[in-house]
């Protein structure tokens, strides 16, 4: 194997690519870095970012550091892990290869993690207006516009645009909108009001809009009731079975007619797995997942993996594919690496299996819901628990003290300290 671009030496160990340093490339490169393998690691960023805590990114509780650790570090003392910084563009199963934006480079096993965008299901004109929050970098920039409108608020004195500018409009019911609606509404009550004394937030609207007929569809009933009842308690106005056909950047259309004026709409309503070239369109599912066996394996291939948000794997217990969730992730490269244990001693591999430990969300100050396979917690008990395993999840000692420091402090004084604009000197915030 000739890899002069990617300078990583040619050796007999069999070449593992892994394309993504999301919850399940960073598991499977950890668990297997000690093992007989060359590790390729390759991800557009240098970074691994904790996407459930981006909402508060967004709303100023933290900083983008403190949820995002460098990748090259985690690896320092391991030599047959290589790191590249790039973008996968195709896949050639017949040369054993892929393609990268910053070259060719061959494979003896490769294992696809490349995760999920947001989903704006065909709609281009929502895609243009609306803010997604998929990445750090979307998350700043929902922070900017935010801020940004509250800056412009001060200085308007039509009625109109003053409503344009203050009112605030999620789109999508799952744990990320209700966590955003929550987090917001706390902004509202305890912290923009000393930030803007001469504005009136009782102008101030935060409407949550969900397609279907509750909240957190991917959770029990009881877990999307009682987040409803806690943004409602928080004064969000919660419209379910309302779908948005149209943005403009000033007016969402719903499908029933009903229009809500808004500068910030933020999309939190699907994701679908990000695309490359080079793989069949039979081996696509729904949302542009990637059809796979019980052992991760894309359908038709022996050497192709594929696992977390971009895998369709059906099981008798998920006949339509697992939820797009960390702990599938996890819990799909830690089998992966326990079966390429097995491959090397011939032993026969074991079907994958997920074992739901449970689901959360927060609402905000002592407000969550959590699924255990014990049952369901609510309020102040959940939160904790929330906060627990969130900051246990995080990467680094440092960043978890970090985000310790900042939620003790926002605890006990009821603000945040991180409402800064930061953008680039040409970064147009709001379009007018």
């Amino acid at each position: 194997m000739s890899n002069k671009i990617q300078n990583i030496e040619d050796t007999d160990l069999p070449r593992v690519i892994v394309v993504g340093a999301g919850f399940a490339g960073l598991k499977l490169v950890r668990l297997l870095a000690p093992s007989a393998f060359q590790i390729v690691l390759l991800d557009k960023n240098n970074y691994h970012q904790f996407q459930p805590l981006f909402y508060q990114i967004a709303t100023a509780g933290l900083e983008p550091s403190a949820i995002s650790f460098p990748i090259r570090k985690l690896f320092q003392n391991q030599p047959n892990v290589h790191f590249r910084m790039g973008s996968l563009l195709e896949v050639n199963p017949d040369q054993n290869s892929i393609l990268t934006d910053i070259g060719e480079i061959k494979y003896d096993h490769l294992v696809l993690c490349i995760g999920a965008d947001t989903n704006f299901f065909g709609n281009e004109q929502i895609k243009k207006y609306a803010i997604p929050m998929k990445t750090v970098g979307e998350a700043l920039y929902l922070r900017n516009r935010i801020l940004e409108n509250f800056e412009k608020a001060l200085n308007e004195s039509d009625i109109d645009r003053l409503d344009l500018l203050m009112n605030i409009v999620v789109v999508g019911g799952g744990p990320t909108g209700v966590e955003l609606a929550g987090a917001l509404a706390e902004m509202k009550k305890f912290v923009l009001p000393k930030d803007y004394p001469e504005l009136d937030f009782e102008r101030m609207k935060i409407t949550l809009l969900e397609g279907s007929g509750r909240l957190l569809n991917g959770m029990s009933e009881s877990a999307g009731t009682n987040a409803r009842d806690y943004l409602t308690q928080l004064n969000v106005d919660v419209q379910l079975n309302s779908v948005v056909k149209t943005y403009d950047g000033k007016e969402a259309v719903l499908a029933s007619g009903a229009i809500y004026r808004t500068k910030s709409l933020l999309w939190a309503a699907g994701i679908q797995a990000n695309r490359f070239k080079g793989l069949n369109e039979d081996l696509f599912a729904r949302g542009g997942r990637i059809i796979v066996d019980r052992y991760s394996r894309v359908k038709g291939s022996e050497n192709i993996y594929a696992l977390g948000d971009l895998a369709y794997m059906e099981t008798p217990r998920y006949k339509t594919g697992h939820p797009q969730v960390a702990q599938v992730a996890i819990q799909q490269a830690t089998r992966l690496y326990r079966n390429s244990k097995r491959i090397l001693k011939n032993k026969k591999l074991k079907e994958f299996e997920y074992k739901d430990k449970g689901s959360m969300a927060t609402v905000g100050r002592n407000l969550a819901v959590c699924d255990l396979p014990i049952g369901h917690l609510k309020g102040f008990v959940a939160w904790v628990l929330w906060l627990f395993v969130h900051l246990m999840a995080i990467l680094g000692a440092k960043n978890k003290l970090f985000v310790f420091i900042n939620w003790s402090w926002n605890y006990l004084t009821y603000d945040q300290s991180l409402r800064l604009l930061i953008r680039h000197k040409n970064d147009n915030v709001v379009n007018e």
